[in-house]
């Protein structure tokens, strides 16, 4: 899924190489995990390596830098929800370095046991998914841009997200009016209408401002790659939207916040 989604997103992108390969992914690969973990309990003597080489969370960058001959700067970040954006900001810090174009994706699988432990996660009791999205960042604004990515910041137990968010828009200077779309994950509510993002914005913004993209990508770990596709699509529609911000609060004590603006913003 991840490697054919990144070639994809090269080929679109007209880079055949990038300079480096950045992977968020939440709980990696999970069928392999199984395989290998039930392995383990039926097997006596010598385990084969392959389950567990397979298994392993880095697996998902490896498998796309050898399917195209990458070798480049390689890593995968795994922080639960906040995997992508975490991915998010070592690509944009290596572009503030010496690199030029930086693939950066996020993938997550669903098998079974996630129905089973999912109130271990903190994600029951909504039905988890699959789902991998990629992207090329780029330093050049070339005719490929599709948009710019102004800023990601993550917080981990976060105690008061409007003031999260508060202190993030501030920083990039901009205000709540500023913002065009809010796109947020919630599994009981269409509009969000309970949750603290919605309480920051319903006085700025119109109802159908506030996207809940959970309804199209499902839930995964590393769902706000998804969100970022789905803001590319919608200034791409729309070119009136010009600041969208990306609030990732799948789980309520980790927030990650993400600003996508126009090339004309």
């Amino acid at each position: 899924m991840s490697v054919a989604c990144a070639k994809d997103c090269m080929e679109q992108a007209g880079i055949e190489q990038p300079d480096s390969i950045v992977v968020g992914t939440g709980l990696g690969c999970l069928q392999d995990t199984e395989k290998f973990l039930n392995t383990f309990l039926s097997v006596e003597g010598l385990l084969p390596p392959t389950s567990f080489i397979q298994s392993t969370h880095n697996t998902i960058a490896g498998q796309i830098s050898l399917s195209i001959g990458n070798h480049g700067y390689n890593m995968t970040h795994t922080q639960n929800t906040l995997s992508f954006e975490h991915a998010l900001a070592d690509a944009m810090m290596l572009l503030n370095e010496e690199e030029n174009d930086v693939l950066v994706g996020a993938a997550d699988e669903y098998i079974r046991l996630l129905d089973e432990i999912g109130v271990e996660l903190n994600m029951a009791p909504v039905l988890l998914t699959s789902g991998a999205s990629f992207f090329v960042l780029s330093k050049a604004k070339t005719s490929a841009a599709l948009v710019r990515i102004a800023d990601s910041e993550t917080f981990g137990l976060v105690g008061d997200v409007p003031d999260a968010i508060e202190s993030f828009l501030t920083r990039n200077r901009l205000t709540t009016s500023d913002i065009d779309a809010v796109l947020f994950a919630d599994a009981k509510d269409v509009y969000g209408e309970s949750s603290f993002v919605y309480a920051y914005f319903n006085h700025i913004l119109d109802k159908n401002r506030f996207v809940n993209y959970s309804l199209f990508s499902g839930f995964y770990a590393t769902t706000s790659a998804f969100a970022l596709h789905y803001a590319v699509d919608l200034m791409q529609s729309d070119k009136q939207i010009r600041h969208v911000l990306i609030c990732n609060n799948l789980i309520h004590n980790n927030l990650g916040l993400t600003i996508v603006t126009s090339l004309e913003a």
